[in-house]
């Protein structure tokens, strides 16, 4: 396997390849990262939805820096950081569920100006960064995957919550360029527009509802 100065960067090619297709099975579950990215390709097109998922991808890294320096397991231990950041989460999800509802109108039904990027890679990154559930995830997932007789295993976590990383970006670039695309073949049905606005605005609001109601051991 992939080594650098005789340490071991990955566990066995066995061992990895389980780890690639569990991964790969995980990054297309939809979830509240996903649904911000269809909501921003559809409403930004092609740009937008990339955008967002650069966003979401730069967020997971930093829960897996979290979790190779033990930030991760003091969430999971400490029921008063959890609930913080739990409530955080739902209180943005819930935010960008209104911003989708007061952008309705006729503009909102037709081609949009393109938003500041960082302003939209920000936003994507909170969506990811205030889900204490992801970083819960990163702390149980990749330790599972990493040789017990590593010389440094915090180095196949970083790796291995890299890959993942990589894999779950080019995923939702995917899934970004297919709604933006979808998007542009129906914009002309006006009402197809703000029903597609309604139910992704109802999907980060139930997002939001189901992570204030999460618990650790959900997680």
């Amino acid at each position: 396997m992939l080594e650098i100065a005789g340490v071991a960067l990955l566990p066995a090619w066995p061992v990895f390849l389980s780890f690639v297709a569990a991964g790969l099975a995980l990054n297309i579950v939809p979830g509240a990262d996903m649904t911000f990215i269809i909501a921003s390709a559809a409403r930004g097109g092609r740009r937008d939805g990339v955008i967002a998922a650069l966003g979401v991808g730069a967020g997971a890294l930093v829960h897996i820096v979290a979790a190779v320096l033990g930030l991760s397991a003091i969430l999971a231990s400490s029921p008063a950081a959890f609930e913080a950041i739990k409530w955080l989460g739902a209180a943005w999800l819930l935010w960008l569920a209104v911003s989708l509802l007061r952008s309705g109108g006729a503009a909102a039904d037709g081609p949009r100006p393109p938003q500041s990027s960082w302003r939209l890679f920000r936003a994507a990154m909170l969506v990811n960064i205030l889900n204490p559930k992801v970083a819960l995830f990163f702390l149980a997932f990749l330790p599972q995957f990493v040789d017990p007789a590593a010389a440094a295993p915090a180095l196949q976590i970083l790796c291995l919550g890299l890959w993942f990383d990589l894999a779950g970006t080019l995923v939702n670039i995917g899934v970004a360029l297919v709604a933006a695309g979808a998007a542009d073949r129906l914009r002309h049905i006006g009402w197809l527009g703000r029903v597609a606005r309604w139910l992704a605005a109802t999907a980060m609001g139930a997002l939001a509802v189901q992570l204030a109601l999460a618990s650790r051991r959900q997680a």
